[in-house]
């Protein structure tokens, strides 16, 4: 009776109980989300607004960015000697003009240029990445060393090279930010500064350590590519006393699909020389060439890497490399042992 009653009062408990619903509300308003699109939209027009240059700020102070500059570098550039060759012909002429605006006619400034120290800079880099590679790559032919040397000597590297070093912003220039080709004269124009400022040795670390070293994030390969790499194979197995390549079919896959692999292997008298993957037998063929000169001149990605701890001075050290025509292993051994 008792286990009744007991029964009863939970039931009528249970009634009692009234549910609850929890919505929730982030509390934005309906204007908002469409105030927002018309806002970004608007923006979208706008003209993008052109970066302030960093001499602008009240907080500049050119002189003390200059000495940083040869600080933070570790550098021992001559400070008057740094300032000229961070400031431009164009910086130069727009003071001038500010002069005549103001009603001086003839205006007279007590600063130089870095036009001549663009001009020494380019030919003592040149000589530089020249005289290092040869050292670096000795069994490069000549081709492949120029290859690499115009590529080094591009204003898109040069400019980057002046980039990363922080030229940026203590450039004297009309332009603001400055043009790749103003990049690529400043840093031509300070290495014949710290030329100037201690020697040429000095100089060729410089270049070393933030040109030549953009080198090993490449691969060489990608960036000397000779037209007629089997006519070249042959000819230095020819003059090795060997005989032509001769390319035959590995393996294959899918030859009556879209997309057919070939892997060609070339070999001379049964030897193996190399072998190549591609898409059609000719692109496999000469991709196979490839393989096996880049092996023969020690730039493949397996070869061993490329050394960028050597101290050149252009002055004295000289090495030539061989050129295509003349490349075979006899000559190549006679240039490392002289060498």
């Amino acid at each position: 009776m008792n286990t009744l009653r007991s029964c009863s009062r939970i039931i009528t408990r249970v009634h009692n109980i009234k549910s609850v619903d929890l919505i929730g509300r982030r509390y934005i308003a309906r204007w908002i989300r469409p105030v927002m699109i018309q806002i970004s939209n608007r923006k979208k027009k706008l003209p993008v607004p052109s970066e302030p240059p960093r001499s602008s700020f009240t907080d500049w102070n050119y002189e003390a960015e200059v000495f940083a500059f040869n600080e933070r570098l570790r550098e021992k550039f001559v400070i008057e000697l740094l300032t000229k060759a961070l400031t431009h012909r164009s910086y130069v002429s727009q003071e001038k003009q500010k002069q005549r605006e103001v009603g001086i006619e003839d205006p007279e400034l007590d600063i130089e240029d870095n036009s001549e120290f663009i001009e020494i800079g380019k030919i003592l880099t040149s000589k530089i990445i020249e005289t290092y590679l040869s050292l670096a790559l000795p069994r490069a032919p000549e081709e492949c060393i120029l290859a690499l040397h115009d590529y080094l000597l591009s204003n898109q590297m040069l400019a980057r090279s002046s980039s990363f070093i922080g030229t940026k912003d203590i450039i004297l220039t009309e332009e603001y930010p400055p043009t790749e080709e103003t990049m690529a004269n400043t840093f031509l124009a300070l290495v014949a500064a710290l030329s100037e400022s201690v020697d040429e040795v000095h100089a060729g670390i410089f270049v070393r350590d933030f040109l030549i070293a953009s080198l090993a994030e490449k691969d060489l390969s990608e960036i000397w590519n000779p037209e007629n790499p089997v006519q070249i194979l042959n000819d230095i197995l020819i003059k090795d006393g060997r005989e032509p390549v001769e390319p035959r079919i590995i393996t294959q896959s899918g030859i009556s699909t879209l997309i057919p692999v070939y892997r060609i292997g070339l070999y001379s008298n049964k030897e193996y020389i190399s072998s190549a993957t591609e898409d059609n037998v000719n692109d496999a063929i000469k991709a196979a060439a490839l393989n096996a000169l880049h092996n023969i001149f020690n730039i493949a990605t397996s070869s061993t890497p490329m050394k960028f701890n050597l101290v050149v001075n252009p002055s004295s050290d000289s090495m030539k490399n061989l050129p295509l025509k003349n490349w075979c292993t006899q000559n190549i051994e006679k240039l490392l042992q002289r060498n």
